[in-house]
């Protein structure tokens, strides 16, 4: 059986760890906040100017339904970043807590999400890493958004 790398960013996010390839990834801003936009769904925080394009700014706390303090789901600080997704010749942010490395996983370290799995809806999920002494949630960025909700963004 041959043995795969698979290079990921990892991330925290309402305090676990989460991964995404990082052919995924364009490129890691620190945060700012985005312009709100009325009427847009209740996950996305709003958006930013970049590169000279609309960036639609989602904040997966938010579109995940984890529970949040006072309604404020990000808090600022240094270590707050915003990951630009890359999705075809679409692109978006996505707001996390902290961005810790990008390193290369062996696909021997890799299982399929179980069938228990409530925290995040298993069709964001491409699956699970065992990396060190903890577990590490792997995302399919391409699955974020349905159609209809890509449809309502871009």
């Amino acid at each position: 059986m041959e043995t795969k790398n698979m290079k990921i960013l990892i991330f925290s996010l309402n305090g676990e760890h989460y991964a995404t390839d990082i052919c995924d990834v364009e490129r890691i801003l620190g945060y700012v906040h985005a312009t709100e936009m009325p009427d847009a769904p209740n996950f996305i925080d709003g958006v930013l100017n970049y590169e000279n394009n609309i960036l639609p700014i989602i904040n997966l706390e938010k579109k995940f339904n984890f529970p949040t303090d006072k309604g404020q789901a990000i808090n600022e600080d240094e270590t707050t970043k915003i990951i630009v997704i890359k999705k075809d010749e679409k692109k978006f942010g996505i707001i996390v807590d902290t961005v810790y490395e990008v390193s290369d996983v062996s696909s021997d370290l890799f299982e399929e999400a179980p069938p228990i799995t409530t925290t995040v809806s298993r069709r964001y999920m491409k699956g699970l890493i065992k990396l060190d002494n903890r577990i590490v949630i792997l995302l399919d960025m391409k699955e974020i958004l349905s159609e209809d909700e890509e449809d309502l963004i871009f």
